[in-house]
């Protein structure tokens, strides 16, 4: 039987995920361990770039552990760890670092945009030292693909390109990764119609308790039509998330319902959120019990490190030898 290909995601712990979050990145990432031998960790080294709440950072991360596993993750057979429980990483990122050029960091497009905004004297080091960070998280774990969006190849490019770098000059000691370009995710619309973000304030948590989200849901952002006048559902931001968690019956049949009249954005909303509810009320139940027991969370991260640590460690074995360093110690 051929091998699967490995696939590698980071997840940067930034609190409870909202529906677009979900829709946009966890659900097709937890769908990987279906197909592929696949690794997820979660990113609080790269968390510390804007993190300044220790308690939080920790918090978070256990948040999001809760999150994959209740979710759908299987930690038996996907490998799911902390990216700091594999300290490995940081010796790798450093000798990516001797071989990449300051020039390749200046276009990346963090840096770009900060310098666009006059704001590149403000970065810190590790925000400028960010790509190489994230090479080093692909590559030590001999990642075959990395599931990204079109507009997160150029990480993937990097990664490669610091690959490249380190066998030409050593020989081969690290796998060359190849960008998993998802298809087309759709954009999840937030209360306000804009794209659902944080930074918009405009988001629906995937966990909210049910009367909550009802409540949340009756306040997204509509057009002015009335009960009885027609309704285009390609453009509305309701009948755009209903899409996402109702069977292809009941999109047809609100779809139909829409073009007829007669048919308000209050029923709209009221379906939207039994839909929503049906779909996420397994889900939060279990997230909120695996929260009350963080000693699970732990021995989850924990096994998942070890895994973790016994293929990077091997690699940078490979790099050490090839770079003249000691063989680390046991």
């Amino acid at each position: 039987m051929k091998p699967r290909l490995r696939a590698l995601s980071g997840i940067k712990p930034t609190g409870t995920p909202h529906l677009g979050n979900y829709f946009g990145m966890v659900q097709p990432a937890i769908a990987l361990q279906e197909t592929h031998d696949a690794y997820y960790f979660v990113a609080d080294y790269h968390a510390l770039t804007t993190s300044r709440d220790p308690a939080q950072l920790r918090r978070t991360s256990l948040e999001l552990t809760a999150t994959f596993l209740a979710l759908g993750l299987d930690p038996k057979r996907a490998v799911f760890f902390r990216q700091s429980d594999v300290p490995e990483v940081v010796e790798l990122a450093w000798h990516l670092s001797c071989v990449t050029g300051v020039g390749l960091l200046m276009r990346a497009h963090a840096y770009k945009a900060a310098l666009d905004k006059g704001e590149a004297g403000t970065l810190s080091s590790g925000t400028f030292f960010y790509p190489v960070l994230m090479a080093a998280d692909i590559l030590l774990y001999d990642s075959d693909v990395v599931p990204v969006g079109r507009d997160q190849v150029q990480h993937i490019e990097m990664a490669q390109d610091m690959a490249g770098h380190v066998n030409a000059i050593y020989g081969d000691c690290l796998r060359r990764p190849e960008p998993l370009v998802e298809a087309e995710v759709p954009t999840i619309p937030g209360l306000d119609g804009q794209k659902m973000s944080k930074s918009y304030q405009n988001t629906i948590e995937v966990f909210l308790p049910e009367k909550a989200l009802r409540k949340l849901v009756r306040t997204i952002k509509t057009d002015t039509l009335g009960l009885d006048d027609p309704k285009d559902p390609t453009t509305d931001n309701v009948f755009a998330l209903y899409k996402l968690v109702a069977s292809a019956e009941e999109v047809e049949d609100m779809a139909a319902r829409y073009r007829a009249g007669g048919f308000g954005y209050g029923h709209a909303k009221d379906r939207l959120a039994d839909a929503l509810n049906a779909h996420l009320a397994a889900p939060r139940e279990r997230y909120l019990e695996l929260l009350k027991d963080p000693s699970t969370l732990e021995d989850v991260l924990q096994d998942g490190a070890r895994r973790a640590r016994s293929v990077a460690r091997d690699t940078l074995e490979r790099v050490r030898e090839r770079v003249g360093l000691p063989r680390l110690p046991r």
